[in-house]
């Protein structure tokens, strides 16, 4: 039956799991199939073509597993590439993209700022969301090319982190932004110390929550929920070093999660 495949759910490397999580939360009882590409990380300087090439290959493995759904849990990837995926395959699509409207909505100071890849910043999708929503809200966007490396190294403490958080989170401060949005999935895993970097006076904004809800909402309409009572299972896959990888799901997300080779 349709609704006993799993939800897959890929990312170039280990930022999707925030996601993932916030699914695994919201659907108990639903099986996660997670991808990371690391082998191809970071999506932040590849081209369109690439990411695309990319986003089909990791499907075409997804549907070999018979998943129902597929969440894009990666910003890059969903503002470069997701309409063409949704015309390709006969599944239903879930991408991620920056919190810019909810950070505009909570703004009191009138200018957000957005913490993203360069790659991310210059799509059209990310300038009509931005032109769409922002009204008379001023959005400050600042690349940051090394937070994916730092965080799939899991260099996550203030200390390790806070020096290079300072350099992309600093400069937002100065032009007066009050919230930040956090503009790819990574990011999250970070985001306590972007938090105490920006201080009391800002909000970070983030979307996995907001994802995960959209899961559950298509996957109801389209009567894709898993019907009978059972506790979900996570399977975990990457193209990247597997003893790294292992590091990486255990410590984010448990020590008896499986993880294989893709």
């Amino acid at each position: 039956m349709k609704d006993l495949g799993p939800i897959g759910v890929f990312d170039s490397g280990i930022g999707g799991l925030s996601i993932a999580r916030k699914i695994r939360e919201l659907l108990p009882g639903e099986d996660i199939l997670y991808v990371a590409d690391t082998g191809h990380a970071p999506y932040g300087n590849r081209t369109d073509q690439y990411i695309l090439g990319r986003s089909f290959a990791i499907t075409d493995f997804l549907m070999s597993r018979q998943v129902k759904a597929v969440v894009v849990a990666c910003n890059t990837a969903t503002t470069t590439c997701i309409a063409e995926l949704r015309a390709r395959y006969p599944l239903p699509f879930i991408g991620v993209e920056p919190g810019v409207k909810p950070a505009v909505q909570n703004s009191k100071s009138g200018v957000v700022g957005i913490l993203a890849t360069a790659k991310t910043l210059v799509t059209d999708s990310f300038a009509e969301l931005a032109k769409r929503v922002s009204g008379n809200i001023r959005v400050e966007v600042m690349p940051c090319p090394d937070l994916v490396v730092q965080i799939e190294a899991l260099k996550l403490s203030y200390e390790e982190a806070a020096g290079l958080v300072k350099q992309y989170v600093m400069p937002l401060l100065e032009k007066g932004v009050d919230t930040i949005v956090l503009g790819c999935t990574h990011y999250t895993h970070l985001a306590p110390v972007i938090a105490e970097v920006a201080g009391p006076g800002v909000s970070i904004v983030s979307t996995e929550a907001a994802v995960a809800s959209q899961v559950r909402r298509r996957l109801g309409c389209e009567a894709l929920m898993i019907k009978t009572p059972q506790i979900g299972r996570e399977e975990f896959w990457s193209n990247g070093p597997l003893e790294l990888f292992q590091k990486q799901i255990h410590c984010l997300w448990g020590a008896r999660a499986r993880v294989q080779q893709f």
